[in-house]
């Protein structure tokens, strides 16, 4: 099969691998439909995380199951699937929580930017979808799979609903996921810090109301200028980094709320300054499971359009230059053909 190899930062290559096989009796196989390029995947191509060895790459997903494990009872052969970043049983303690990310025998995926791919833990991860979906539903479904879902969670973390206004940290797949989420959740106000036009648009479609372009303290000061002194309710950090984190938090209101779900890198919390604040924190790997069913029908029904978010789509031979646009901003999120 062809896949998708990161060598050393800005070095991705197409190559032919070892077809994915079933290892445990719990896995399934699939073929994929689409797959994708993730912010996520930047952090190391551009040396910010390290690499150890070649790897590789992706961790969203949807296609078509091809194989399955013996003790896989939720998903057959034919079936058309999406699936969580993070394979979870559904079945522990904490995915019963609604946390499935953090289930006791998780495994982050990895490998999906292939023509085929092995998901651990098939029942408890695959959602399967009503029937074959038209082509273009594509996007859509692939983005329930990750920024989607991470979204989704951010804005439920942040606390959005009606008469609440959030603020959102962060313009890119994430970010904007965050939007339609807390649109939909029925946010009254949804303020996106955001300087760039092509973004700050699809915003606005998505159903922000205002945008900052201030960054750090400025924008926080930006916030609670907008809102009578008080900061948003609650505030979306979907970047990972030391500035975006404080903008977030200093963005909401003493009780106010903040869902994180950039990835973090060198982001330190002075203890006694988040003590003053007064605000609630919740973040992490989102637990994308929990929110699949309802994405999914949202999608189907035609609902949200999420997929929008896909502004360059590439064959999976091309997936370097969908890096390279990503990396340069010329690109939010690039959707790789199969």
């Amino acid at each position: 099969m062809r896949g998708v190899v990161m060598h050393a930062p800005g070095d991705v290559r197409v190559e032919e691998l070892e077809d994915a096989k079933i290892i445990e009796p719990t896995d399934a196989v699939i073929r994929l439909a689409a797959s994708c390029i993730c912010g996520s995947d930047l952090w190391p191509y551009r040396g910010i995380e390290k690499l150890d060895e070649p790897a590789h790459m992706g961790h969203e997903y949807v296609g078509v199951v091809k194989q399955i494990g013996d003790d896989v009872k939720n998903v057959k052969v034919g079936d058309f699937v999406v699936g969580s970043f993070v394979a979870s049983d559904n079945t522990c303690e904490i995915c019963q929580a609604g946390y499935q990310s953090g289930c006791i025998h998780r495994v982050f995926m990895t490998g999906t930017q292939s023509e085929l791919a092995r998901i651990p833990h098939a029942d408890g991860t695959l959602v399967p979808t009503p029937e074959i979906p038209e082509a273009d539903l594509l996007p859509s479904l692939l983005a329930a799979s990750d920024v989607l879902g991470t979204g989704w969670y951010a804005a439920v973390a942040a606390d959005a609903g009606p008469g609440k206004t959030i603020a959102v940290v962060g313009d890119g797949a994430v970010g904007l996921s965050a939007v339609l989420a807390a649109k939909q959740l029925g946010a009254e106000r949804i303020i996106v810090f955001s300087r760039h036009p092509e973004r700050q648009a699809l915003a606005r479609e998505f159903g922000a109301t205002d945008i900052v372009e201030e960054r750090g303290d400025e924008g926080a000061a930006k916030i609670e200028e907008m809102t009578g002194g008080y900061g948003a309710h609650g505030v979306v950090e979907a970047v990972g980094t030391q500035q975006s984190m404080w903008q977030a938090i200093h963005s909401a209101r003493s009780g106010g709320r903040v869902g994180y779900v950039g990835v973090g890198h060198e982001v330190e919390l002075n203890g006694l300054d988040l003590f003053f604040t007064g605000v609630h924190l919740e973040g992490g790997p989102a637990p994308v499971r929990r929110f699949l069913p309802e994405l999914i029908q949202l999608i189907w029904d035609r609902k949200i359009n999420p997929g929008k978010v896909f502004d360059l789509t590439l064959p999976l031979e091309q997936a370097p230059e969908g890096y390279k646009a990503m990396d340069e901003r010329r690109a939010t999120k690039v959707l790789l053909t199969l």
